[in-house]
């Protein structure tokens, strides 16, 4: 299946290498602590050579397959990791998504590294298709919010494009949404925008959350580029998109399920943001599978180096 037209290409500028060195070597760091991988270095030779392959266990959207090959190769620059899939396609159970060779130490110590943060990507995505898939057809589009895992968002939010998702704002910085808090430590939502508009730079867009057609109403008076519409009924938001006329962007949030979107996105809004595609995805399932012990340097292949594996490979889930 091929991906999402949402879903960043290979090549795209919005890849997160660049942004995932620095969270991937932490990792790794934590995961050897102060004395390395006790395990693999007192059991496998520091010049033995090895291929693997990264298998899902289960089918689901792929993201984060670059961010798993580079936990192995801050390990070791000279492993060679060729992608056998590509982000945000949908992979099946069984199907090799990529094959790392080279010395089998580091594939080994970067395994549940790679395992890890590849699976919470994938479920990610896979999440945020379940949802586009859902909506199709309509004028909607699925968005990511802040509710994601500390010190992940950059890679959260990449997982979030791969499923066919958008973006919300990246950060506190970035744009301007006077929520129901905010208000209530404002005097009124008239001296709440005037203040944001103020403050902010003229790029800077201003959202205003509302959560009755009454507020609405008094929000629509003011200088805002969107409104967000907070736990409204279908009725309720098919309503407030008449009452904008599209004259600012619309998104409703609170509550967003596969089962109530479709309902949700025919009532004409243009966003629907989701925070439980980051905070509450399940991990998609995936195993590395070291094949027959490859002879000589890490360049040299087998000739059944490229059957599914199934008869050579020592299936290896660490825990």
């Amino acid at each position: 299946m091929k991906p999402s037209p949402n879903a960043p290409s290979r090549d795209s500028a919005t890849s997160p290498d660049l942004l995932a060195e620095p969270l991937v070597r932490a990792a790794l760091l934590e995961d050897l602590g102060r004395g390395g991988d006790l395990t693999t270095d007192a059991i496998v030779p520091p010049d033995r050579n090895a291929v693997a392959r990264i298998v899902a266990r289960e089918t689901g959207i792929l993201a984060g397959l670059d961010v798993a090959t580079l936990a192995f190769a801050l390990l070791d620059e000279r492993l060679d990791a060729a992608p056998a899939a590509r982000d945000g396609e949908r992979v099946a159970a069984r199907q090799a998504v990529a094959e790392i060779r080279g010395r089998a130490r580091a594939i080994l110590t970067g395994e549940r590294t790679a395992l890890n943060l590849l699976g919470r990507l994938s479920g990610i995505a896979t999440a945020t298709r379940a949802l586009v898939d859902r909506i199709g057809g309509t004028r909607a589009r699925i968005a990511g919010t802040r509710k994601t895992t500390p010190g992940l968002r950059a890679l959260e939010r990449y997982a979030v494009r791969c499923g066919g998702g958008v973006d919300h704002r990246f950060g506190l910085d970035d744009a301007v949404l006077i929520k129901d808090n905010h208000l209530a430590l404002a005097p009124s939502i008239h001296a709440a925008v005037a203040a944001a508009r103020d403050r902010a730079g003229h790029m800077v867009k201003i959202e205003l959350e509302v959560d009755t057609l009454a507020q609405l109403r008094e929000a629509l008076l003011e200088p805002i580029d969107a409104v967000l519409l907070d736990n409204m009924t279908p009725a309720q938001l098919r309503e407030a998109v008449g009452m904008i006329g599209g004259r600012i962007v619309t998104e409703a949030s609170g509550g967003m399920t596969v089962d109530n979107v479709r309902e949700i996105a025919e009532t004409g809004v243009d966003l629907i943001s989701v925070g439980a595609i980051t905070h509450a995805a399940r991990s998609l399932d995936f195993s590395l599978e070291i094949l027959e012990e490859v002879e000589g340097d890490g360049d040299n292949r087998s000739d059944g180096d490229h059957d599914d594996g199934d008869s050579v490979a020592r299936k290896r889930r660490q825990r």
